[in-house]
């Protein structure tokens, strides 16, 4: 009896209701689909059911019938993404490989509408809460999942994600664990309850094993940035550090020969035919990007372009990068927009926390902008060797970072009106102030 197919589909549909009367239930829906992909891990008739599409439907439609304020706070990362996003169409328009192209932009640009509209769905601090809640929670049962196979399997295998999904290979579901850890971590500062502190510590552990675990070289070099970041911008760093001294060592140790073996030949690239076939597609992506304005299009690592671009036609490698993923398929101006965006989105974590520093009522923002910005490092550093460009959590930390910064300037603007009325306040001569 395919009881996880009932199951899932139960839950989907039985969400429904609930999503037209508050569409914020529809986000949290819809990324607990994306992250967990709960139906893949069915065998029958749920595993290609089209779930996120009818939640997403049910979502706008919630949105359109909704009596609260609709409008997208327009920042310089909302702006920066709408650019980048319509620059990515027309890219579609005129690609070297249309038929593929227009496949890969129908997954895309869903996944940037449906960011624009948590955006406009997830605008106070119970709903951005319990969206980290559900992103953290649902990708942490695969760090789960991944550090106790680690653990029984002794690391001789390598850790997978869920098969048919963004994060169903060992660099992909490396990647994303990354930038889970530091959301896990934002969850444990919030929480009051200790026995959740305790259960979210493990999380991280088995996240961080997972990682290792995946046997991906970009994943061990984002792992390690990530985790200095963490440090860095975590309150009591001291106890955290004494956990990361103890903890990666150890990992590091636990891990087979073939492992250390394997992470050895990040040294020596030059002698490794995957790393030598990365950057042979990373040389067609630059010469394809100085020859077309536009780039080749999404999925333009073919071999066609490579007979035409590559230093070695034979070689044909995918990008296995974010950066010349972006520059082979969109151009120089693509791949422009693109670093904008996070670059954008790093110095908007840093106003909020220098904003929010000395604020016990917004610590809440200011441990969120620190951790989303570790998870950005994590994203950055790993994704220079691991290819997804287009990964939907990427851009939920931007909307999380737009959101944040939202309320922060509501909040600054309030106490200044407050300040402003007090002023004039004061100024009144006493005279003029009637006496009861």
């Amino acid at each position: 009896m395919p009881f996880r197919d009932i199951f899932v589909t139960i839950l989907v549909f039985g969400s429904l209701p609930g999503i037209l009367r508050r569409p914020e239930i529809g986000i949290l829906m819809w990324a607990w689909l994306g992250y967990m992909n709960p139906h893949k891990l069915s065998w029958q008739f749920a595993h290609d059911f089209p779930y996120a599409q009818i939640v997403a439907i049910t979502t706008m439609l919630a949105l359109l019938l909704s009596k609260e304020e609709k409008r997208i706070p327009w920042t310089r990362e909302t702006i920066l993404l709408l650019i980048f996003s319509l620059w990515m169409l027309v890219t579609t328009i005129f690609s070297l490989f249309p038929e593929l192209a227009w496949e890969q932009w129908n997954k895309v640009w869903k996944i940037q509408l449906m960011t624009f509209i948590s955006m406009m769905i997830m605008t106070t601090r119970w709903r951005i809460q319990t969206w980290i809640w559900v992103i953290a929670l649902s990708l942490g049962f695969y760090g789960f999942k991944g550090g106790i196979f680690t653990l029984m399997t002794g690391g001789a295998y390598a850790v997978y994600g869920p098969t048919g999904t963004f994060i169903g290979g060992n660099n992909e579901i490396g990647l994303a664990l990354i930038m889970t850890v530091p959301l896990l971590r934002y969850c444990q500062l919030t929480t009051d309850k200790i026995w959740a502190r305790r259960l979210l510590l493990v999380g991280m552990l088995l996240c961080l094993i997972a990682v290792v675990g995946t046997q991906s070289r970009g994943a061990f070099i984002g792992v390690a940035a990530m985790s200095l970041f963490l440090v860095r911008n975590s309150r009591r760093k001291w106890t955290l550090l004494i956990f990361m001294v103890i903890t990666l060592p150890a990992i590091y140790m636990f891990m087979p020969e073939s492992w250390h073996e394997r992470m050895s030949t990040i040294k020596t690239y030059e002698q490794d035919a995957s790393a030598m076939g990365r950057i042979n597609s990373w040389w067609m992506a630059y010469n394809l990007a100085r020859d077309r304005v536009l780039g080749g299009g999404f999925e333009t690592f073919q071999r066609p372009a490579f007979w035409q671009y590559a230093p070695n036609p034979e070689e044909l490698h995918d990008a296995h990068s974010i950066y010349f993923e972006v520059l082979g398929e969109h151009g120089f101006i693509g791949l422009g927009l693109f670093l904008a965006i996070g670059y954008s989105a790093w110095r908007s974590c840093r106003w909020i926390m220098k904003k929010t520093k000395q604020r016990e009522d917004l610590k809440w923002i200011y441990d969120l902008a620190s951790m989303l910005q570790v998870s950005l490092v994590g994203y950055a550093a790993s994704g220079a060797f691991l290819g997804l460009a287009y990964f939907d959590l990427y851009y939920n930390l931007i909307a999380l970072i737009v959101l944040a910064k939202v309320l922060v300037r509501k909040s600054l603007n309030e106490e200044k009106l407050h300040e402003s009325n007090a002023d004039i306040v004061k100024s009144v001569p006493s005279f003029v102030v009637r006496k009861n």
